[in-house]
């Protein structure tokens, strides 16, 4: 692991940042998850994009601006040195006086994160994932904007919790109104009568960047692919159901709440999206290692 912080690259185990960064007290700041492929920063000026309007949104300043940002996030993804990888790239509020009052914070932080993750082991992603419908429900934008990506992921974090206690992999999380929001930490995509439907922003989805990708490598396919509102009948009856994030990239999804998804997992639609997800994270983004 190699991290940026304070103007330079370290170890790991030598990243240090103050108890007094509001980032750490309060979840004041926002974040990217940022995949390497192939020796690629993949997608990342969609990722800078997104983080400058989630920025925008909490009124926080990212230091330098978007270009130097992006010259920190390659320059990480190089002095790790790997060809694929996971760069975790986060803006705090920064350090401030004890309290909440985010205007007693006079600089914003950086750190940027460049490592190695496995959300799911290699036999769940061959043979898909079991989901749970947790208890906890996503906010509403009024409470909190699912498009800002801040670093208050405890709703995340609960919804992993319980679907893990409970023996499934990942967490099925709905909003308000009982409609299908997204995955724990993931986005949510439906097969269901020859089109490719995914939940909108407005039902509590994130605006995946790897979500984004695949719509956009749907329709180059000739699949018809568009948001819609998804209840969990929707998924239930659906021919395949699969998540995709930066994380988790492109993975089926075998059962919800014990019900078989499908014939089986991963299906044929999914099956093709990440075979074409794949190979375009190969030419798309800047080079930080050839």
């Amino acid at each position: 692991m190699k991290v940026w912080i304070e103007g330079r690259i370290v170890d790991g185990a030598d990243a240090r940042i103050p108890v007094t960064d509001h980032g750490l007290l309060y979840g004041d700041g926002v974040f990217e998850g940022i995949r390497l492929y192939g020796g690629r920063v993949f997608r990342l000026d969609s990722h800078l994009e997104r983080l400058r309007h989630s920025a925008r949104a909490i009124g926080l300043e990212l230091p330098g601006g978007v270009a130097a940002v992006r010259e920190i996030v390659v320059a990480t993804a190089r002095a790790f040195g790997r060809p694929d990888g996971y760069v975790r790239l986060l803006v705090t509020r920064g350090d401030g006086a004890m309290g909440v009052d985010p205007l007693r914070c006079p600089s914003p932080r950086i750190v940027c994160i460049a490592c190695e993750i496995e959300l799911y082991p290699e036999d769940k992603l061959r043979a898909g994932i079991d989901m749970v419908t947790v208890s906890l429900r996503r906010p509403a934008a009024d409470v909190l904007d699912p498009r800002v990506k801040s670093l208050n992921y405890l709703n995340n974090v609960l919804a992993k919790r319980e679907a893990r206690l409970r023996g499934a992999d990942e967490a099925l999380v709905l909003n308000a109104a009982g409609m299908v929001a997204e995955a724990a930490v993931a986005n949510v995509f439906a097969f269901r009568r020859g089109a490719l439907l995914t939940p909108p922003a407005t039902d509590g989805a994130l605006e995946g960047i790897t979500r984004a990708c695949v719509l956009e490598l749907a329709a180059g396919l000739g699949i018809p692919a568009r948001a819609e509102t998804l209840s969990r009948m929707d998924l239930y009856s659906a021919d395949e159901v699969f998540l995709t994030g930066a994380g988790a990239r492109v993975v089926g999804v075998r059962s919800l709440d014990g019900v078989a998804i499908g014939v089986r997992a991963p299906g044929p639609v999914t099956e093709k999206l990440a075979a074409e997800f794949a190979a375009f994270t190969r030419r798309d983004g800047p080079v930080f290692l050839n």
